[in-house]
């Protein structure tokens, strides 16, 4: 069947790896800088480079769940609302709460934006609505700058759930007003997520040979390797920079890379062909781990959206180790360990939510935007 080529068990669990991978990478780039180290120990593009593997990731799966196990529009969303607000909403409650307490102990930590606390209220409100990148408006939330990919992600599941979901006579109307909405930053990186929609959709994708798909995967591995040493990405957008305008390329903010995002989801979209077109030759390997992978990365949005917080408290909480390697392992094993309990407890209330959601949000009659036909690959 063509949906079982698109997410063979190996290939799920590859994505799983994947993307627990780039959590740990974001949380490692975020503690791993002068505040533990003498010498940040990896550059500042290596975060946000692993965000641009979650938007791939997402639009990908959301286009797997939107062709058969979600087939509403009420069915999608509640889906989405329940897997993000069982993690988002403690997140939004653990930030201010762990800055309070860093902040006491040792304000000089925070120094340099990494944490504000001015009109609270609107940062939650906006937070809350996932409102925070809306045009050219960055609110942070906190101290938990990780955020803004969420509020990207949400603009992303509107703009999907319109096409798939929507009339089709008003789907474009629809897909124009949303767009007017969430303004240039968050459809500068439209592209990324949507890549991952057509690498699902694309029917050539699932006739790669072995030896296509290996070519493909160790091409990928090799492009993304020399993409991060050469930091193509921040040089692409200091070359942007100078066509835009510092103060527009200051106001794009996390979409300030998008050239260079544009490649690399190039090199990553080519993971993802290469290794689904061998995913078989790896299915031992991944039935001797494939259990410990999935637990592991059923923690992956919890330590996305709780480690900030917490990585920057426990650097004050253990700060009289100085600076150094074992601070650092010192700081991620805490973080790690405070996350995993916090998600053991947010996570399981996802199921509680969405049947709590399945419950006041009344049904309609289906108005779903088939996609187009795709041909059984054998």
């Amino acid at each position: 069947m063509a949906e079982k080529q698109g997410m063979t068990r190996s290939f799920s669990l590859y994505l799983d790896l994947l993307r627990l991978l780039a959590a740990l990478t974001v949380m490692v780039a975020h503690a791993a800088s002068t505040k533990t180290l003498h010498t940040p120990l990896l550059s500042n593009s290596v975060g946000h480079n692993a965000v641009v593997v979650f938007f791939l990731l997402s639009g990908y799966v959301i286009a797997f769940v939107a062709d058969g196990k979600e087939a509403t529009a009420r069915e999608f969303w509640i889906s989405r609302l329940a897997r993000i607000y069982s993690v988002a909403l403690p997140a939004m409650l653990l930030a201010p709460l762990a800055d309070q307490v860093g902040l006491a102990l040792n304000p000089q930590h925070y120094a340099g934006g990494l944490t504000t606390h001015d009109h609270p209220v609107l940062r939650m409100a906006a937070s809350l609505v996932f409102a925070n990148e809306l045009w050219l408006v960055s609110i942070m939330p906190f101290s938990n700058s990780a955020y803004w990919s969420l509020c990207y992600e949400m603009s992303y599941y509107l703009l999907f759930s319109l096409w798939c979901f929507g009339s089709s006579r008003r789907r474009w109307l629809w897909l124009g007003l949303a767009a007017l909405l969430v303004g240039p930053k968050i459809l500068l990186l439209a592209p990324v997520w949507a890549l991952g929609v057509l690498l699902y959709r694309w029917q050539g994708g699932y006739r790669l040979t072995a030896v296509m798909g290996w070519t493909c995967w160790l091409a990928s591995l090799a492009g993304l390797a020399l993409y991060q040493y050469h930091d193509t990405g921040e040089q692409l957008a200091r070359w942007s920079g100078g066509l835009l305008g510092a103060e527009l390329h200051r106001l794009l903010h996390f979409s300030k890379h998008f050239l260079g995002d544009y490649v690399l989801a190039l090199l990553i979209g080519l993971n993802f062909l290469g290794f689904r077109a061998i995913a078989a030759r790896f299915d031992p390997l991944f039935k001797a781990c494939g259990t410990a992978i999935r637990k592991a990365a059923s923690y992956t949005f919890s330590i996305y959206l709780f480690h900030l917080p917490l990585v920057l408290l426990f650097e004050v909480l253990l700060a009289g180790m100085g600076k150094g390697y074992a601070y650092l392992a010192a700081v991620l094993a805490a973080t790690l360990v405070a996350v995993v309990l916090l998600g053991s407890v947010t996570e399981q209330q996802k199921d509680r939510l969405r049947r709590w959601l399945a419950q006041v949000i009344p049904a309609a009659k289906p108005a779903k935007f088939d996609f187009p036909a795709r041909s059984t690959v054998k």
